[in-house]
Parts: C-alpha cells; sequence; structure tokens
C-alpha cells in the first residue's frame, strides 16, 4: 500500500508556487499542466493547502499564492495539510482470531514498531521546507 499521491502533488504545487515569478499569474490550469493531472486534482488540493493556511486562492483575479516564506514551510505541514492518513500511517487489520496466539498479539507485537516508524517519518519531513525542495529543483542532483 502507499501514501496518497496528494502529497507528492501539494508539494509540487508548493514548489510551483514558490518558483513563480513574483506577479505572474499561476492558474489551476497551469499547475495541473505540470503536474500532468487535471485541474480539478488540483482544485481540490489548493482548497486543503488554503485551509492549513498555507496559500491564497484569487479565484475571480486568478491566481494562487504562497502566504508564508517557503523556508518556514515544513514538508510535514503540507502531509498533514493533504490528510495523507487520518491519524496512523500503518493500518492493522481489525478483529483477527482472537483464538490464535498470533492473532490476540500481532497488534500489541507491531505498535511500537510501527509507531517508531511513523515517528521517524514524521521527524524527517519535519526537518524539511520547501525551500530545502525549492533548492533541490534549481540545483538537480547528478
Amino acid at each position: 500500500m502507499q501514501i496518497s499521491s496528494r502529497f507528492s502533488v501539494a508539494v509540487h504545487v508548493l514548489t510551483l508556487l514558490a518558483t513563480n515569478p513574483p506577479g505572474e499569474l499561476l492558474t489551476s490550469d497551469r499547475m495541473a499542466d505540470s503536474v500532468n493531472t487535471n485541474p480539478v486534482v488540483i482544485r481540490r488540493i489548493l482548497g486543503q493547502l488554503k485551509k492549513a493556511g498555507l496559500v491564497e486562492v484569487r479565484a475571480a483575479a486568478g491566481g494562487t499564492y504562497l502566504l508564508r516564506d517557503p523556508a518556514t514551510i515544513t514538508l510535514l505541514e503540507v502531509y498533514r495539510a493533504v490528510d495523507v492518513v487520518e491519524t496512523h500511517l500503518f493500518s492493522i487489520h481489525q478483529k483477527p482470531n482472537p483464538h490464535c496466539v498470533v492473532g490476540r498479539t500481532i497488534q500489541a507485537a507491531l505498535d511500537t514498531t510501527l509507531g517508531r516508524a511513523q515517528a521517524a517519518l514524521e521527524g524527517e519531513l519535519a526537518a524539511t521546507t520547501l525551500a530545502q525542495v525549492v533548492a533541490s529543483v534549481r540545483q538537480p542532483a547528478d
């Protein structure tokens, strides 16, 4: 199972906004062209980013703008803004057989490890800013 692509699309859109020349109109159609998706998908994600206070969307005037400096936006904020996961990254199947030694203990056996894995992912996302992504896009690795 994979994490929803909403996260990578949201980072893509925010990176476009951060690299867009000041005053130049950036519409959902232009963003969708870069992402290679439907503008409706972009508008849905922009709505989530707006709700999180990361962007301003001006439908009548046309265009979307970052509300904060890219250096102050962490990837964890983006991850949470687009509801990639409800609360836990990993789901454990419901109602395993309580009469089986594995079935009755599997959740407890995995809880700590999966919690640490989620904390590690969130820690890495919290340590990475949109500005760092922008810098990587501007100077791609060889």
